[in-house]
């Protein structure tokens, strides 16, 4: 049986999401019909976490299974591996995706205050969300993972469609859940065969399989295990938002409220990646022969995609969904680039880590401008940033930062994350999607400046001439954003640190992966 003090300590931080997602329903209750405080409780429950995270990750570094499985008697070693994992890496993105949330939360109170009377329902539906990215940080089961994908699935298909009287919402949300539906069954086929391949659910015991020369080959697994992990990574890649894997994308952005857009953009992104470093790196790379160029395909279809269908949108949330699965390519170049090495010490896999970091405050500091340009327009329209500049210059040179560093122009921290994972494909011998990655970042150039051409140089609209005016949730959110892009490019060393610490937790497959 699993220690019980050792699971309120390494999973606190989920057990805290647990209870201040109870609070906050419960509170609804209570003023239920009456403005309340569900966002500020959403917004504690979130620093609590995090500060746990931070606790642990400080005081009790290393890795300490959760949900250890032993039977009657068992002897030392012969226990179940954990199906959570607590350690850097899961921290890591515990970390960014409780950050991410903060961010969020407080960015879209006053968005969400006249939109909807379900406060409690709403917030409550984000703590799911962060919990179930948190569970996929550290999942180490392929049964957590599938539940894990799953729970942040749907409270993501509601989220979405929560503006019930919106049409435009509930369709995103429709559309959402049913390319969602088929790549998860997809996924769960996939693992139902790796689970008759090994007899078991754990990852490390798969990974041993894989591992094994004689099973692999001689037995024929390899013929079973690869096909399988192909259907595994169509429903993480759905999460990602890599093309072909991509369609739900743009509507769902427009559709959603726009806080929520902003936490797609990063969250579910974020909590994808962890568990595709987890499974593919940090577990089956002895089989990245067989899967590198399959990835490679998606990073290289959704480096192009990406960034081309950005191209002819006039709605800048649609715009950014687009420059979210081209952002995806970008990261994913790192993981298909295994091995190589940038001039800053990164390895491929601190490259891939890093630009997530980048890429979190750099996106949700964006989306930060767009919720209060939507807020004070009504429109998330290209047209509605027509003279933003005069009316709200901190929201205009701010969106241009953030722009910037998106593709790449330094010394903001999206040129270093870049550079990173440029260096590590040209290390790796993926010079061409490097090329392709260039390329396409010139693209990135051409829409997202034809947004600060109408901030700079287009007539404001008949009937919004004034000024606008930025909340301080929003204003607080911009400048934190600003700051770490600004921070992170200028003086990336302890990232870059960072970074290279957190892809070592998983060294074993690192390090066998060195001489790819």
């Amino acid at each position: 049986m699993p220690h019980i003090p050792s699971i309120l300590t390494h999973f606190s931080p989920e057990l805290i999401l647990v209870v201040g997602m109870l609070l906050v329903l419960t509170y609804d209750l209570w003023v239920r019909g009456r403005e309340g405080l569900q966002a500020n409780l959403a917004i504690i429950t979130t620093v609590l976490a995090l500060v746990a995270t931070l606790v642990l990750w400080v005081t009790m570094p290393g890795s300490h299974p959760v949900f250890e499985a032993c039977g009657p008697g068992a002897k030392a070693g012969t226990c179940r591996p954990g199906a959570f994992i607590s350690d850097d890496f899961t921290h890591f993105f515990r970390v960014l995706g409780l950050l991410g949330t903060l961010l969020v939360l407080i960015s879209g109170q006053t968005y969400m205050r006249g939109r909807t009377a379900f406060k409690g329902e709403f917030y409550a539906l984000v703590l799911s969300a962060v919990l179930a990215m948190n569970l996929m940080a550290g999942a180490n089961d392929l049964i957590v993972i599938a539940l894990a994908i799953e729970f942040l699935s749907i409270t993501s298909y509601i989220l979405t469609a929560f503006l019930r009287h919106d049409g435009l919402s509930i369709e995103g949300g429709l559309k959402y859940f049913l390319y969602g539906s088929i790549t998860s069954a997809a996924m769960l086929f996939g693992m139902s065969y790796l689970l008759g391949i090994g007899g078991s659910t754990s990852v490390p015991a798969l990974a041993a399989i894989a591992r094994n020369p004689e099973l692999a080959q001689v037995q024929g697994y390899a013929n079973i295990m690869l096909p399988a992990l192909a259907l595994v990574l169509a429903g993480i890649a759905f999460k990602i938002a890599l093309v072909p894997f991509h369609q739900w994308s743009p509507d769902a952005y427009q559709a959603a409220p726009t806080p929520v857009t902003a936490f797609l953009s990063v969250g579910p992104k974020a909590a994808g990646f962890a568990v595709l470093i987890r499974l593919f790196v940090g577990s089956f790379s002895s089989l990245s022969a067989s899967w590198l160029g399959t990835m490679g395909l998606l990073c290289l279809l959704s480096m192009v995609v990406g960034n081309v269908a950005a191209l002819t949108q006039g709605n800048v949330k649609r715009m950014m969904a687009y420059s979210s699965i081209a952002q995806a390519g970008y990261m994913l170049l790192g993981v298909v680039s295994l091995g190589g090495k940038t001039l800053m010490g990164l390895d491929s896999v601190g490259a891939v880590l890093f630009f997530i970091l980048t890429y979190v405050f750099t996106n949700l500091g964006a989306f930060a401008v767009i919720i209060a340009v939507e807020q004070a327009t009504g429109s998330a329209e290209l047209g509605a940033y027509r003279g933003l500049m005069r009316r709200s210059p901190l929201l205009a040179v701010s969106l241009v930062v953030f722009f910037l560093s998106l593709v790449g122009v330094p010394p903001l921290a999206g040129f270093v994350a870049k550079f990173a994972v440029f260096g590590a494909a040209v290390t790796g011998g993926q010079v061409p999607l490097a090329v392709v990655g260039v390329l396409t970042g010139v693209v990135s150039v051409v829409y997202y400046f034809g947004v600060v051409r109408e901030m700079f140089f287009g007539a404001s609209e008949e009937g919004q001439p004034g000024p606008i005016r930025v909340g301080m949730g929003t204003t607080f959110v911009v400048l934190v954003a600003l700051l770490m892009t600004l921070v992170v490019g200028l003086w990336p060393e302890p990232f870059i640190t960072l970074a290279n610490n957190v892809a070592h937790s998983i060294a074993p497959a690192l390090q066998a992966a060195g001489g790819h």
